[in-house]
């Protein structure tokens, strides 16, 4: 399978900078992926294909103010540290220090070994917390993609406090100057700070419409997947099944299994809110086969999952999805071409393309039936 296969030309100027003034009242895609038919809607239209005994199931977790830029010490060379999940390292993890795999910039000066230390500072420009750079991160070794581990520290009374008097809201690299409100770049329903990225189907749902949706009889529950490294990663192999998929956190309580149980018994369909929604229920499928647990799936409690979705695969849980527009040559490409066929969706972007709609984390949304 060819990396190229999941390629499309994308139209710089149809990517979003900024989110739909109101979160619902942006444009909808709905592709029947069993007939290829495609409709143009609005998001809020979504109710006109859920139905009664449906189950919604949505990604919860936060973004995480993981962004920090600051300056090298001694030198003063302003750098980028982006935070992507804590790690293990050679002390334990305290309020004031901790170690995480984090991309840096610029990466040729920001070596292992090198002794390079980034400073960053709040708003009075006072230094609050710092990071060295200690080693390469996993998997990542002499890799000029600046992939590094750090060792976070600092001498307010917590790493979190720190965190959010000097980060910031990290928008992906191909939002610029976006000067709006960070928290549009949050689900309605987030909770906890887990996510080095939204799970940006979720940021079209507004509280009025989950309301209406719960009071047709579609139900609500939600999973959590800490959104890593491979959300900004296209896939460079020329053979897509050599791609290596990073290992991101997953939740899934027994709550949400015994709900989909229900769901399923009732023949009802599981929509997935997002990929990372996706990967999480697959990833409980799996490993309820892996435990011969004889349940659909089980519920996992911050477990790892590297779980990697192409075409060929076979979808345990989710009936339907609702996604965004994605990078060309991503593994989410990948993942929605599993879902509705590479064909339908080749189509749908092209018919997306030629019909503007506005493109990836900020812009408009699909749903797959």
């Amino acid at each position: 399978m060819k990396t190229s296969d999941f390629d499309y030309q994308l139209p710089e100027e149809l990517i979003a900078q900024s989110p739909a003034p109101v979160r619902d009242e942006c444009r909808l895609l709905v592709l029947d992926r069993k007939t290829g038919a495609i409709e143009d809607r609005i998001f809020r239209d979504v109710v006109d294909y859920l139905h009664e005994g449906d189950l919604l199931v949505a990604n919860e977790t936060r973004v995480r103010p993981a962004r920090l830029i600051g300056t090298k010490r001694n030198t003063g060379g302003a750098c980028e540290v982006f935070l992507l999940r804590e790690c293990g390292g050679p002390e334990p993890r305290t309020n004031k220090v901790a170690y995480w795999e984090a991309l840096v910039r610029p990466g040729k000066r920001l070596k292992p070994g090198s002794g390079a230390v980034v400073d960053f500072a709040d708003e009075s420009g006072d230094v609050v917390l710092s990071a060295e750079v200690v080693d390469w991160a996993e998997g990542a070794q002499g890799s000029r993609k600046g992939e590094r581990k750090v060792r976070l520290s600092t001498e307010l009374p917590s790493l979190d406090e720190a965190l959010h008097a000097a980060g910031r809201t990290p928008l992906p690299p191909y939002i610029k100057d976006y000067a709006g409100d960070d928290e549009m770049y949050q689900t309605v329903y987030s909770r906890r700070e887990s996510s080095a990225a939204a799970p940006t189907a979720g940021l079209h749902f507004t509280p009025a419409l989950i309301e209406r949706l719960q009071a047709a009889g579609v139900g609500w529950k939600t999973v959590e997947l800490e959104v890593g490294l491979d959300t900004f990663r296209v896939v460079d192999e020329e053979n897509a099944e050599d791609h290596a998929m990073h290992t991101e956190t997953y939740t899934v309580p027994e709550e949400t299994v015994a709900a989909i149980e229900e769901c399923k018994a009732r023949g009802g369909r599981v929509v997935a809110v997002g990929t990372t929604s996706v990967r999480s229920l697959e990833s409980a499928a799996k490993l309820a086969r892996d435990e011969d647990s004889g349940r659909l799936l089980a519920p996992a409690d911050r477990r790892s999952t590297s779980l990697y979705i192409m075409p060929g695969y076979e979808f345990q849980v989710v009936d339907a999805m609702v996604t965004n527009f994605h990078v060309p040559r991503s593994t989410l490409m990948m993942l929605v071409s599993a879902f509705a066929g590479r064909d339908n969706v080749m189509r749908a972007y092209e018919h997306a393309i030629a019909e503007r709609y506005r493109l990836l984390s900020f812009g408009d949304a699909m749903f797959l039936r």
